[in-house]
């Protein structure tokens, strides 16, 4: 039985680290944002919202005069290909950003952005595979070049891609596929892709309604990046599921434990043990056994997630996703345990015995 139960608990481990590894391979970059809300554009769809809205510029101004609103920014994304001066080839993210506005990044290593229009400031993740600053990453799409000036202290990801921040001007250039010596149209320049609001108590449909948008609070947003409903939705199917098969093989193994018991609790209950008396001695063991368990199987699980958290694998442990599912498992097991031993300290104990002691 602690052998099962142990298991159990490395499982849920084990799924409790990719769950949030995959979250923070997914949306990471939108996580360490200061926005606590973006306004889109009007008729896009949630789960597009980032790769479809565009619109005007103006939309700031206007969410920027709402009640609430401490700070409103234009923000741009795009995702792309490139390859380095010293070729190592890199997908990014591209975040484009005011650089004098409460979405500028900070940075561990080099320079934050100063407004120039090459450059480039790239997630910590990103320079693990081998981006350094001071190199020039070519996006393959434009023939762009971005001098990498700084380097983010922490994971900055979006879609499972790593993000890049740069000046609004240039990221517009980018998306709209802008070579050297093309004319640019004058429209290029008054396009976004979103409104970052900053903002505890902010009337969203309000705004929406003045500025013509559609807005989602930063944590809604989550399920516009690449995947990212899909991938949550699938794991917490699996954990769902994970937890009514622990309940169940849990209580089968409690069940068959305490039909071994039988007799000798009839016998308790004989000689005058209440039925209070038989269900906390039961229970008391039950709950030795799970404890002891779940703490090898939560030890192995931690130990097994530390190595693959070495590898290319989005992998994250994190205190809390594994208390509660430890907790789960303790309480689903107790939970088993007191159905088992109350179907047995109902019987009587003549007939459980036999008639025979």
């Amino acid at each position: 039985m602690g052998s099962v139960v142990a298991l159990i608990a490395i499982l849920m481990v084990l799924l409790s680290g990719l769950s949030v590894g995959l979250v923070n391979d997914g949306v990471s970059g939108l996580q360490r944002m200061k926005a606590t809300s973006f306004a889109f554009q009007e008729d896009v769809g949630k789960d597009a919202a980032f790769s479809r809205s565009v619109f005007d510029r103006e939309a700031v101004g206007v969410w920027a005069e709402q009640d609430g609103v401490e700070q409103a920014a234009p923000f741009g994304n795009a995702l792309v290909n490139g390859k380095t001066d010293r070729d190592v080839d890199i997908d990014l993210a591209l975040f484009g950003i005011e650089p004098e506005s409460f979405l500028a990044p900070e940075v561990a290593q080099g320079t934050a952005l100063s407004g120039a229009p090459d450059e480039v400031v790239i997630s910590a993740t990103a320079a693990e595979e081998g981006v350094d600053v001071g190199d020039v990453i070519t996006v393959e799409q434009t023939g762009a070049e971005l001098r990498v000036v700084g380097v983010m202290g922490e994971q900055h990801t979006f879609g499972h891609v790593d993000v890049g921040y740069l000046p609004l001007r240039t990221w517009q250039e980018i998306r709209a596929g802008v070579r050297e010596g093309d004319q640019v149209p004058d429209r290029v320049y008054e396009e976004i892709t979103a409104v970052a609001v900053l903002g505890a108590d902010v009337d969203l449909p309000a705004g929406d309604r003045a500025a013509g948008t559609k807005s989602l609070t930063t944590e809604e947003s989550f399920g516009a990046s690449p995947g990212y409903t899909a991938e949550t939705s699938t794991l917490k199917l699996i954990q769902g599921f994970l937890y009514a098969i622990s309940a169940l093989v849990v209580g089968a193994f409690f069940t068959v434990l305490t039909i071994q018991r039988k007799q000798e609790i009839s016998v308790m209950r004989a000689l005058g043990a209440s039925t209070a008396y038989l269900l906390r001695d039961s229970l008391i063991q039950s709950l030795i056994l799970l404890v002891a368990s779940a703490a090898v199987g939560v030890g192995a699980g931690l130990a097994l997630g530390a190595a693959v958290s070495t590898t290319a694998m989005p992998f994250a442990l994190e205190a809390g996703p594994i208390a509660v599912a430890t907790v789960s498992l303790l309480v689903l097991g107790m939970v088993g345990a007191a159905v088992a031993v109350v179907r047995i300290v109902r019987v009587d104990p003549l007939t459980a015995l036999g008639e025979n002691r």
